[in-house]
């Protein structure tokens, strides 16, 4: 196993930083398997906090749709997250569960994860640091924000919960 120089991490400069590539970031699936993200390189990769319990759980629906529809060219990454109104409490299993029977979910989900805060994922520190994405910075608000990289692996943009993953200001994207 690779071991990580704290020390030359924290040392690397704004420039350096705007150099990493997504696809160096390591994320394990939800069945704690790790996830090569440079097997997605030619493929658009749409990121979405998800959680079983809230408003926006119904577009885990679409979420399927959009990643049937455009399996050619997007991965679809469910990232499961509790840090919302506690609304995703299950462990793997009952996540799994949960998305497979209530909506048929087929699309890649990860590990349970932080998207903000002192224990912020790597994956959200890229996609929400415009020193590491190169193009914005934001923050994740709440449940199903999405984040969209391009097949090259550049930072696209990023659509609040609100946004239907279907919307044309998604697909337009794609």
């Amino acid at each position: 196993m690779k071991t990580i120089n704290k020390a030359k991490l924290a040392a690397r400069t704004p420039k350096e930083l705007e150099t990493e590539s997504i696809y160096s970031i390591a994320i394990n699936n939800i069945k704690g398997l790790p996830i090569t993200l440079s097997d997605f390189k030619n493929k658009k990769i749409l990121f979405v906090n998800v959680a079983s319990k809230c408003g926006f759980t119904k577009q885990y629906k679409e979420l399927q749709t959009l990643s049937d529809n455009y399996a050619e060219e997007l991965v679809v990454i469910g990232l499961p997250c509790n840090q919302f109104g506690k609304q995703e409490p299950g462990d793997a299993s009952q996540i799994q569960e949960f998305c497979t029977l209530n909506f048929g979910v087929t699309f890649l989900l990860t590990e349970k994860i932080d998207v903000k805060g002192s224990r912020q994922h790597p994956l959200y520190k890229w996609l929400t640091s415009k020193d590491l994405n190169g193009k914005k910075d934001s923050k994740v608000k709440w449940n199903f924000q999405k984040y969209l990289v391009g097949s090259n692996g550049e930072f696209i943009d990023y659509f609040l919960s609100a946004t239907a993953p279907t919307s044309l200001k998604i697909t337009k994207n794609l």
